[in-house]
This record gives C-alpha cells, structure tokens and sequence, in this order.
C-alpha cells in the first residue's frame, strides 16, 4: 500500500474521532527485502512462512521502515500517532502457531493483549500505530498475521466494529462485491474456492470476532473505507452503522 494510500487513511482517520488503534502489516516491503537477499517468499494458507532468516527481514521491514513511515504520516495531519509493536512492554504475546498444512516457523497466534496499556493510551488521545510483531513464549520475536492481530485487540478493548483494509472492494464473487457475509456463506464461499489466499485470513478473523461478540467487521479498500461500504460480516449479514 502507498504512501498516498496511507496519507488518505490518515486523513479518513483524523474525521473518525478518538478511540481508534491502526494495527498495519508490511507485506510488500517484506516480499522485496526477501527477493533483494534471495530469498524465496513462501505462503501456507495465506500465511507468510517465517523461518530465522526471514524473520529478520520482517522486523527490519515492519519495525524499521513501515512503522515509523506510518507514525509520521498520522502525525502529519495532527493526530497524537505512537508507534509500536507487540513487542513494546510486553503488549502482545504469542505462541509459535501449528499449521497442519506445513511448518510456518515462526510465525504466532496471539495468546494474551495488555489491554489496559491500549486503554491508557487512547484515554489520553494516543492513536497507536501498531506493528504486528509479538513476543513468543521463548521470549524470541513471532510473526503474527495483521488481521489477527487486529482482532486480538478488538477483543481485548471490547470493541464493537472492526475495519479490515485490503486491496480489494471486498469480498468478490465472480468479480460482484458481496455486501453481506453470515458465517454459513462464509463457509460455504470458503468451499467453492471464492474465497482463498490472503483473503482467506481476513474471513476467517472476521468470522470468530463476530462469534466472540464484536458486532461487525467490515472488509474493505481505501474508496469504501471513506464510502461506508465493502462486506460487512456478522452474524445475521445486517447493514452497517
């Protein structure tokens, strides 16, 4: 995603109101770094595997180019950015996650959010900008999913709508947006092969945050983001508020 594409999220951000926290990956960035050291990219289910020399690249990229570049955008149209990653304070834990599709290396599931450091933070109108990196239980760094992370930390703060930014409208069959997703359709589109590769995370997220109780997650680009629309998962498929 560009740097005009994060500067008009920035700015979609500042109208939004206090009480945000923008958690972003880095995919790209990692796939060049990867390719400039000859490197090859590998996916398991959408799934970036991440073995020790990946993992590497994946902090550089993450926490030495995107986060900062982020927090400074934000704080170029007046919000009070602070960047971040799991690994600051011990805010986001992880344990080495189990694929049985392959081995991921070290790649996370979350496994506990400090809650109550986001919560001081927002209380005082900080905008956390926060890298998906987390602290594993070997206390070695782990490569969690942005879309995981983001839903660990919906859950945490109890919040009632999760926005999932992609390249995409949203969910797609045969090139129609599909406005609303049950979890029955879900499944069903996960069956038939509409929905696979790094969408098939972003549902799968969305589907057990609205099961876990956050009322709706809406996936979408930067033009539905600033239109309302996109594909709103919940439980009965309602519109969004």
């Amino acid at each position: 995603m560009t740097l005009l594409f994060w500067r008009e999220v920035a700015a979609w951000a500042r109208g939004a109101g206090p009480g945000l926290v923008v958690v972003h990956g880095g995919g790209k960035e990692i796939t060049r770094l990867q390719a400039a050291m000859n490197l090859e990219a590998r996916y398991i289910d959408g799934l970036r595997v991440t073995d020790e020399a990946a993992l590497e690249l994946v902090q550089m990229a993450l926490l030495g180019a995107a986060n900062p570049r982020l927090v400074t955008l934000f704080l170029g149209v007046g919000l009070e950015a602070q960047g971040c990653s799991g690994l600051d304070r011990g805010l986001i834990r992880a344990r080495q996650m189990r694929h049985p599709a392959g081995d991921l290396g070290r790649v996370g599931e979350v496994t506990a959010v400090r809650a109550e450091l986001l919560q001081a933070w927002l209380q005082q109108g900080i905008l956390p900008i926060l890298a998906p990196i987390c602290l594993g239980e070997d206390g070695v760094p782990l490569n969690v999913n942005a879309d995981q992370i983001a839903g660990a930390v919906s859950r945490a703060l109890q919040a009632s709508r999760v926005i999932f930014l992609t390249n995409v409208p949203g969910v797609l069959e045969a090139g129609a947006l599909v406005p609303h997703l049950t979890p029955e359709l879900a499944e069903s589109l996960i069956q038939t092969g509409v929905i696979q590769g790094g969408m098939l995370p972003k549902v799968r997220t969305a589907l057990e945050l609205v099961a876990q109780g956050v009322r709706q997650v809406m996936i979408t680009n930067l033009v539905g983001l600033q239109q309302a629309t996109g594909t709103i998962v919940s439980l009965d498929g309602g519109e969004a508020h």
